[in-house]
């Protein structure tokens, strides 16, 4: 098996679903994972309004189903409220209707103290509660993009709040954590189902101490953590999070895919 070539909806967001499915052809990848249609990020809300049902939707799709990898929730694991937790189980019908396999989470907080992983905890075992209970296929996976940037933090939630897969947002463990990709992965491999990538340079933007650019043109070395997932036989999703939806600095997500694919990022 190998590695499945996707990206993330954030790049497209202006897009509707006919739209961004045609990207994944267009480019001639394996996927792509939700997070922003039509100009928004209530997922739920946006395909009940074009689709109706999350029957007629299966329908509609039929196998283009199979190319969503995920919907990219916005509850955070550290902080969340009753109400949180409610918008989260509104992307359930839709992810079990199309076959959806995972539901991406946030960690949330500055930096994971005792108190913040107990409430990370907390809400994975509410989820995984619930989820026993309403026998849903569709699993949570929480991305490292908080609290969870360094593999010590992400081995102490792993251990806290056992049974929950991972999203590991390479360039925040490279960025945030100071820790090279080929340190954190052999740590953190067992819990990965999905690995997002993107490249940047050393220069400060709007938002965050490096800028964003194309996949090739910056300093992230994208060449020897994809030899160490193929080595190790990571057969998940490898999705760029192009995140033009927050940061219309950077070109369209179609340059970004070409760049993508010209400077073997797959």
């Amino acid at each position: 098996m190998s590695l499945r070539r996707t990206f993330s909806s954030l790049g497209c967001a202006e897009l509707n679903l006919e739209a961004t499915l045609a990207l994944v052809a267009n480019h001639a990848l394996d996927g792509v994972e939700l997070r922003a249609l039509g100009g928004t990020v209530e997922l739920p809300r946006y395909l009940a309004e074009h689709y109706g049902s999350p029957a007629s939707l299966a329908a509609k799709l039929g196998a283009a189903a199979r190319q969503i990898v995920a919907f990219d929730t916005s509850l955070k694991l550290i902080g969340n409220t009753p109400a949180d937790r409610e918008k989260l189980l509104e992307f359930l019908p839709w992810a079990e209707a199309l076959g959806v396999p995972r539901l991406r989470v946030f960690d949330g907080g500055t930096g994971l103290t005792d108190e913040a992983l107990a409430q990370a905890a907390d809400t994975v075992r509410w989820w995984q509660t619930l989820r026993r209970e309403r026998g849903w296929r569709a699993d949570l996976m929480a991305e490292t993009h908080d609290s969870l940037a360094t593999a010590a933090a992400i081995l102490r939630f792993a251990k806290a709040a056992p049974g929950c897969a991972v999203l590991w947002d390479s360039h925040h463990t490279w960025m945030k954590g100071g820790e090279d990709p080929l340190v954190t992965w052999p740590l953190i491999r067992d819990l990965v189902v999905h690995v997002h990538v993107k490249d940047s340079i050393a220069v400060p933007s709007e938002k965050h101490p490096w800028t964003y650019v194309l996949p090739g043109e910056g300093r992230f070395a994208i060449a020897p953590l994809l030899a160490a997932l193929r080595a190790d036989k990571f057969a998940g999703p490898v999705s760029l999070e192009w995140e033009r939806m927050w940061h219309p600095y950077l070109p369209p997500l179609d340059a970004a895919l070409t760049a993508a694919t010209k400077n073997r990022w797959w």
